[in-house]
């Protein structure tokens, strides 16, 4: 339930992009300092930001752009990247094109923390915006839907 928690805060986090405050290394809490060099050793350009509850550090590894978050003890919470609609799990390609196909793709993540991966995605159309989750590539379940002004 905790972890669930907290994908839920995380993928709210990127969903909303809420503002950050640029935070250097000198001010990130050193227990998630220490964490991320060793979890994410070989990494290059991390960019510390901090946001009310937590720390997000954006970094380049394997010639991917990836972002990991820390609570304010320290503690890892989760790694996310974005995706585009290849990558996802076959099931969940097909769903949804099958259930969304006359909407596109503005934004599309894959939220990874212990032991539970997550795909979001959102959809537009003319009128409407869908943000849809998926908890280990199981079905799609509508996160937050908002009509367009």
């Amino acid at each position: 339930m905790i972890m669930k928690k907290i994908m839920m805060m995380l993928a709210l986090v990127l969903i909303v992009s809420t503002g950050f405050a640029f935070t250097g290394e000198d001010a990130v809490n050193k227990r998630a300092l220490n964490s991320f060099k060793s979890e994410f050793a070989g990494a290059t350009d991390a960019a510390w930001t901090s946001g009310s509850n937590y720390y997000q550090v954006a970094f380049t590894m394997n010639d991917q752009k990836l972002f990991a978050f820390y609570n304010t003890d320290g503690d890892f919470m989760a790694v996310t990247r974005y995706i585009s609609s290849f990558q996802l799990p076959l099931k969940l390609q097909g769903s949804l094109k099958k259930s969304y196909g006359n909407y596109w793709i503005t934004d599309l993540f894959e939220m990874a923390a212990s032991d539970e991966t997550g795909y979001y995605v959102t959809l537009e159309n003319a009128d409407t915006r869908i943000v849809l989750r998926s908890v280990d590539g199981n079905d799609w379940s509508i996160y937050k839907k908002s009509k367009k002004a």
